[in-house]
C-alpha cells in the first residue's frame, strides 16, 4: 500500500517531520511517500493562505494518481481542498482535522482543540460544524504561536503549546486534547505524558484511517458531489489543471 502525505505548505522541514510522525504509525508494508507540492505558501495561517494552497494539492493529487498511490491525507489542519481532492482521486483522501476530531469523539464526551493563531480558530470551529463534531468540541484554544515558530529550534513552542494544554484540562475540562497543526505532530506523545491526558495527532489516526479503508476495498464514491470532476480548459496559471 502507498499512502501519499501532503503538507500543503512548502516548508520542507515540517514535512520531514510528519512524514517521521506517519511513519512511526503505519503497518509493514505501508509506504508513506510525504510531499510538499511545489507552489503555495511557506505557512498556511488564514483564509488566503488556503486558497492559494490548493492548486499545489490538487497537482500532487493528480501526480500521485499516476503514480498508483492508494490513499492520501492532508496534513493542515483546515483540511484544505479536501473536497476537490476527493473529486480527482480513486482512493480515500482523509484530512487531519477531520480525522482528528472524529477519534476524540469516539474516547470521551468533549475534546478541546489547541492551535496556532486566534485568527485560525474560526476555521477550526466551522470545520467542527460541517463535520458534525461541534457538540463534542468543548473550545478551540490559540496559543498566538506562528506556524514556522514550531520548526524554530530552541523557540518557547513546547511549553507554550503545554501550558494551554493544561488549561484546556482545567477551564474546558475536556477529555482529550485535539492538536490543531500538522507541525505539532512530534509533540503529541511528550504532551500526553506530561500532563496525563489522550493527546491526538491528525496526521496519525489519517494514516491509519486511510490504510483501513483502503484494506476494506472502500473508494471514495464517484456517484455525486464526488464524482469526477468534468472534463474542460483552463487558462493562464491554471492552463496545465485542464483534463480532457
Amino acid at each position: 500500500m502507498k499512502i501519499k502525505i501532503i503538507n500543503p505548505n512548502t516548508t520542507w522541514s515540517m514535512t520531514e517531520k510528519i512524514g517521521h510522525s506517519a511513519r512511526q504509525v503505519a503497518a509493514a508494508g505501508t509506504e508513506i511517500v510525504a510531499v510538499s507540492p511545489s507552489m503555495g505558501p511557506a505557512s498556511i495561517e488564514s483564509y488566503y493562505d488556503e486558497a492559494l494552497s490548493v492548486p499545489g494539492i490538487l497537482d500532487e493529487i493528480r501526480l500521485g494518481e499516476a503514480d498508483g498511490v492508494d490513499g492520501y491525507v492532508i496534513a493542515c489542519f483546515g483540511d484544505p481542498g479536501l473536497y476537490a481532492a476527493r473529486e480527482a482521486a480513486r482512493g480515500p483522501v482523509i484530512g487531519i482535522a477531520e480525522a482528528a476530531m472524529h477519534a476524540a469523539s469516539l474516547i470521551g464526551t468533549g475534546f478541546s482543540v489547541v492551535t496556532t493563531l486566534e485568527r485560525t480558530c474560526g476555521i477550526a470551529w466551522h470545520l467542527a460544524e460541517i463535520y458534525g463534531m461541534s457538540r463534542f468540541c468543548r473550545k478551540v484554544r490559540a496559543c498566538e504561536l506562528c506556524v514556522l515558530d514550531l520548526e524554530k529550534p530552541g523557540s518557547d513552542a513546547y511549553r507554550i503549546i503545554v501550558d494551554e494544554c493544561r488549561r484546556a484540562m482545567e477551564e474546558d475540562k475536556a477529555d482529550s486534547i485535539v492538536l490543531g497543526c500538522a507541525g505539532m505532530s512530534d509533540l503529541c506523545e511528550a504532551i500526553g505524558k506530561e500532563l496525563g491526558i489522550t493527546v491526538i495527532d491528525g496526521v496519525t489516526v489519517a494514516v491509519k484511517l486511510v490504510e483501513s479503508l483502503v484494506q476494506l476495498g472502500l473508494r471514495t464514491s464517484k456517484r455525486g458531489d464526488w464524482a469526477t470532476p468534468p472534463s474542460k480548459s483552463y487558462t493562464g496559471l491554471l492552463e496545465n489543471f485542464s483534463r480532457s
